[in-house]
């Protein structure tokens, strides 16, 4: 059976890849990374072994990160909110008929328990920036303008059902914060005002309570069914199991 590393797995199997960070979110500056996110399928004959495939794999590429796509779909129904954006980054690099399928399952993912996971990430962040400072007077800016942006995010995704991740006309106002030319009691006042505006929207939201995870997991049982069923001359367990047979035919 043909060996595959975590390297062979992106370069190969990759169905969905994009661009994230402050280029998605339209805050980018020269001095700005380019952070690449994917999701790769691993072929369905690797799980018949012992040692299973890697539910994510950091690299090759610099500021890349990838998630096996079963992994991908678990933490976007816990409304994890790097995979959630993930998903609708407006700079997608690549995408296979797969990854098209699971870009048009976006609305399946979305559910109000957005609230409670961003909620959560937030308080996180904000703790870090409170504890900034006490021990220095001052926070670190970038982390707080980013804050910013997700209470934003998740006000408006909970407001509308849509969730989008440029910040569009807040470009200007976000970047101000960022290179700390707004008093950290005012950066505050609106962090205190977007948390208590995403707690109303939630209770008028018009996102289901849960996602729709019977959707998601049939296009992964499709998915990983049309793996097996793939014609591969390297690969000797699929040859046994499925002789002559490609993907559809019975």
């Amino acid at each position: 059976m043909r060996t595959e590393t975590p390297e062979t797995l992106v370069r190969d199997h990759t169905i969905y890849s994009c661009v994230m960070g402050s280029r998605a979110f339209g805050l980018a500056t020269e001095d700005s990374d380019t952070d690449r996110r994917g999701v790769f399928l691993a072929p369905t004959a690797l799980y018949w072994r012992f040692e299973k495939p890697p539910t994510h794999v950091e690299g090759p590429g610099e500021e890349q990160f990838s998630w096996e796509l079963e992994r991908f779909c678990e933490l976007a129904l816990r409304a994890n909110p790097n995979i959630l954006e993930c998903l609708h980054s407006p700079l997608v690099e690549s995408v296979d008929d797969t990854g098209r399928e699971l870009l048009a399952l976006r609305e399946a993912f979305l559910s109000r328990r957005a609230y409670e996971t961003f909620t959560r990430y937030a308080h996180g962040q904000r703790r870090k920036l409170d504890a900034d400072v006490r021990t220095h007077g001052a926070p670190r800016w970038k982390h707080a303008m980013h804050l910013l942006r997700l209470l934003t995010s998740a006000r408006d995704l909970l407001r509308t059902g849509i969730l989008t991740i440029d910040v569009g006309d807040e470009r200007e106002t976000l970047l101000a914060v960022k290179r700390g030319e707004v008093p950290w009691p005012e950066v505050e006042a609106r962090m205190n005002l977007l948390a208590r505006e995403g707690e109303e929207a939630t209770r008028h939201s018009p996102l289901p309570e849960e996602p729709d995870r019977r959707r998601v997991e049939d296009f992964l049982i499709r998915t990983r069914r049309a793996s097996a069923l793939q014609p591969d001359p390297y690969d000797e367990v699929v040859q046994g199991v499925v002789p002559g047979r490609g993907v559809g035919k019975r």
